[in-house]
């Protein structure tokens, strides 16, 4: 079994990697500020390319703002879909080296690579393999760090981007870290950093050589964390799979919506996508949560848990109606709504716990809902909807 010293590592990071795939299908975008993230001015940016970065203009920034730093930008809707397909290829070229692969997101994965290098060489030829693949098959470029540890791997991939490598030796963490600030450290945010600022921590080395004593009466046992992390030590392990913990959708709106009836519609159509995403995946699940962000940008969550199990639309769809009415939608106007399901478990096993119940009738919605996703899979997503939806 590898020791935390022999392990190795590598963090692959896609360059701007809803920004790049527009620009892949689209070249004559290619050098110009391409924003991903919506072609009206609600919602935020999902991705900018480089050109747009120059100007600012960077991802969770509302729309309206990037379009004042960057107006000659390229504002695109996104496409998620594509990205969705991109993906998949371009993780199926990291599991030719490796089955130790953990997705982080769509555009990025840690790989375990420590006993691939007796076949495929070091973790920085492997590296380079799969730069050079990426490059070639895909048309994208991705940045990659290697090291011994999730933590300095990913953070050296952050350093030459894009299209950048980084290799950090075994043994090197420590020195390697040392004179980056401190904020490149993961959990380190604005109220930590202005907190160890007061004691004279600025970089991960001024951190490293702080008596661990004084951060643990600081900050308690994430003092020793901190420590560990500025040294280099992160003994997670690389998990190739990743229990999903819910399944949602939500949509911000073109305009503010307050009429009742329509926000119905807006939670039906949701309900749809979300039914159709749990069951092609098998599971069934019990707590039903929906999230409202209002004109002012204030969030509120309803959440309830039902006795039974559930993936169809119908009853996500009447717990949600349920969940709706509990908040302000008429009387604020909303911006946002999202609807999710969690407390998930595989349909099978949920099925054996009613063995001895009289479940006809969801033997039957059960079959109607397989019945209607293989048409909708055969003839588009749109094929069969709610009479309700088809206005829409």
């Amino acid at each position: 079994m590898p020791t935390p010293d022999s392990r190795r590592i590598i963090h692959l990071d896609m360059d701007a990697f809803y920004a790049s795939v527009e620009i892949l299908d689209n070249p004559a975008l290619r050098g110009l500020p391409v924003v991903v993230g919506g072609d009206s001015n609600r919602g935020v940016v999902c991705a900018a390319s480089y050109e747009a970065r120059k100007f600012g203009v960077h991802s969770a920034l509302p729309i309206l703002t990037a379009r004042k730093l960057c107006p000659q930008g390229v504002f695109l809707p996104v496409r998620m879909a594509r990205y969705q397909e991109i993906s998949r290829r371009i993780m199926e070229i990291f599991l030719r080296f490796t089955p130790l692969v953990e997705p982080l997101s769509l555009d990025e994965a840690f790989l375990d690579v420590t006993a691939s290098q007796s076949l495929m060489g070091t973790a920085e030829d492997i590296a380079k393999q799969i730069r050079k693949l990426v490059r070639e098959t895909i048309g994208l470029t991705v940045s990659a760090g290697v090291g011994t540890s999730k933590l300095v791997a990913k953070i050296a991939s952050d350093l030459n981007k894009p299209d950048g490598l980084t290799i950090v030796p075994p043994g090197q963490e420590e020195l390697f870290l040392a004179p980056l600030p401190i904020g490149r450290l993961w959990g380190v945010g604005r109220t930590t950093r202005e907190a160890l600022a007061l004691i004279g921590v600025k970089t991960i080395g001024d951190l490293s050589r702080m008596p661990p004593a004084i951060l643990i009466a600081k900050f308690g046992k994430a003092g020793l964390m901190l420590h560990e992390s500025a040294r280099g030590i992160d003994h997670r392990p690389v998990e190739s799979r990743q229990e999903t913990k819910s399944i949602g959708h939500e949509e911000t709106f073109t305009e503010d919506l307050r009429d009742k009836k329509r926000l119905e519609q807006e939670l039906l159509a949701l309900c749809c996508k979300v039914g159709k995403r749990v069951r092609d995946k098998g599971l069934v699940g019990k707590t039903v949560t929906i999230k409202v962000k209002y004109r002012d940008f204030v969030q509120v969550t309803r959440s309830l848990t039902l006795a039974e199990p559930v993936a169809d639309d119908t009853s996500l769809y009447q717990t949600g109606r349920m969940l709706l009415a509990k908040t302000e939608i008429t009387l604020r106007p909303i911006r946002l709504l999202g609807i999710s399901l969690a407390n998930l478990s595989p349909a099978e096993a949920s099925g054996q716990l009613s063995l001895f119940d009289d479940n006809r009738a969801r033997r039957r919605k059960d079959s109607l809902y397989r019945a209607l996703d293989a048409i909708n899979d055969r003839y588009g997503k749109d094929a069969i909807l709610p009479a309700t939806l088809v206005d829409g």
